[in-house]
């Protein structure tokens, strides 16, 4: 099952001409989640090589502008297309106060919005996955979200179902998921004498804006990815504490004690540029990547090997030979 998160908009408070606002689209299977959807999304969409997908799920982490005003245009356009089938909309306490303020721009839609305001710990059930949402600390009700793949069935061992005269065909699928089988003989082999141990799904944690917080930490642990805020470098972390924000090296450190593989640091602020967030990360923990709009981490199987970023240019931008070397 492929699994990826597209970074759509990577930079903080204001867009700039290499970053748009905050927006992540998570791709697992068919399945399209929008985290945030601040200014330009739909037109970052396009630009993507994802193109304007039918999203099922918009995930907002609060509500502070450049996390949501890209929803009325998305609505918008989606009724144009005369979209029929349900989105649903989550986020925390406040998103249906939000929601009616902005009715006025919306207006009537053809397809039904479905809206919820989640609590902390809440769980959004999926077929082979789960989306948890768990409290940050951003100075007003925000949250991040973690998506956590189902437990997988063991590694079969074909060699020992044979030796244990498991005819190959339906049984093997049985034993496979958890039955026993029952051989001609009147022998059973239960599925743990051919499967090994449970393997565990994949996990993906997004911070949304905070400051450094025990929810955050505890979410993160082990995971594959996490996508943190670094709005700030370490010589501001007092700016970054009153803001609700954290610097690259916090970010760096959670990522490091934690455990998690890969970290991708995103929310970049104009003042800085995408290798000066890298450096100070690094500095704690080495699997750090800043990407850009556009790029895209890709999660294979465990087994298979780790996360890796896809550097990807914007298709639609004009080269230019003065463009300075990438950042992160």
């Amino acid at each position: 099952m492929d699994l990826s998160v597209l970074f759509l908009g990577t930079a903080a408070s204001a867009p700039t001409a290499r970053r748009g606002l905050a927006a992540s689209l998570i791709r697992r299977g068919g399945d399209r989640i929008l985290v945030d959807c601040g200014e330009g999304t739909q037109r970052q969409l396009l630009r993507s090589g994802a193109g304007l997908v039918d999203v099922e799920e918009i995930l907002l982490t609060h509500c502070h502008a450049d996390h949501f005003l890209g929803l009325p245009g998305l609505l918008k356009t989606y009724g144009l297309r005369a979209r029929e089938a349900p989105l649903r909309l989550y986020g925390p306490a406040g998103l249906g106060a939000l929601m009616t303020t902005m009715a006025p721009l919306v207006g009537r839609l053809p397809f039904p919005l479905e809206l919820a305001e989640l609590r902390p710990g809440a769980e959004l059930p999926h077929e082979g996955y789960r989306i948890t949402a768990f409290e940050t600390d951003h100075g007003v009700r925000s949250l991040g979200y973690a998506l956590v793949e189902d437990e997988r069935p063991g590694r079969f061992d074909l060699e020992a179902a044979r030796r244990l005269g498991v005819p190959a065909g339906p049984m093997f699928g049985r034993l496979q998921h958890g039955e026993s089988v029952t051989l001609d003989s009147g022998q059973t082999i239960a599925a743990a004498d051919v499967v090994g141990e449970a393997r565990p799904g994949r996990r993906i944690v997004l911070s949304g804006d905070t400051r450094p917080c025990r929810p955050l930490f505890d979410a993160a642990l082990g995971a594959d990815v996490l996508v943190h805020e670094a709005t700030f470098l370490d010589e501001e972390r007092e700016r970054a504490a009153e803001t609700g924000h954290t610097t690259a090296l916090q970010a760096g450190r959670l990522a490091r004690d934690a455990g998690v593989h890969l970290l991708a640091l995103t929310h970049i602020s104009t003042r800085y540029l995408g290798r000066e967030i890298a450096a100070e990360a690094t500095a704690e923990f080495a699997d750090t990547v800043v990407p850009r709009d556009f790029d895209t981490i890709e999660l294979p199987l465990p087994e298979r090997g780790r996360p890796q970023l896809v550097r990807e240019r914007d298709p639609h931008a004009a080269p230019s030979p003065a463009e300075p070397a990438p950042a992160g």
